[in-house]
């Protein structure tokens, strides 16, 4: 079995200048933080040339001006790799990744819904946790929504 240093090295022979940071921190964990438009190469390469087939989950974080995705990705069952992208917020768009990873379905609804990233291409990015009625627009875990009135919208 390839140890982190190893997966690090053959990730940075293979994505290139498509890395803007890398790091094996602790044991079975990697992290890999790469240029937005490099995403879906960067995924396709995960996919076809390391054969990673499991998406653990993808979260999002608003960071202000941008929009933070992490796709945590299981490399053979013992290794994990977070692969980082920055979405700007005022045009928060990247493409999907359900044509190499179907299993990103419905983490990108989930995304889509709390964050407002719209994710091109994907199938079906209608409504998965938020209740009917939701106005559209309003993305709860975006940092100018206050509490106070997303509970007034939830409570309608």
């Amino acid at each position: 079995m390839e140890t982190e240093n190893e997966i690090v090295e053959k990730l940075r022979q293979s994505l290139k200048d498509a890395i803007l940071e890398i790091s094996a921190p602790r044991k079975r964990r990697i992290f890999v933080h790469v240029k937005t438009d490099s995403l879906k190469d960067t995924i396709r390469y995960l996919v076809n040339q390391l054969e990673l087939k499991h998406l653990s989950t993808i979260t999002g974080s608003d960071l202000g001006e941008n929009i933070e995705l992490i796709y945590h990705l299981a490399y053979n069952g013992s290794i994990e790799i977070s692969l980082r992208i920055d979405v700007p917020k005022k045009n928060p768009s990247v493409p999907t990744i359900t044509d190499l990873m179907p299993g990103a379905i419905l983490y990108e609804r989930e995304i889509h819904d709390v964050v407002g990233v719209t994710f091109q291409g994907h199938p079906d990015l209608s409504p998965l946790i938020l209740p009917e009625g939701w106005p559209e627009g309003v993305y709860p875990l975006r940092k100018e929504e206050k509490f106070e009135e997303l509970r007034k919208i939830g409570s309608k």
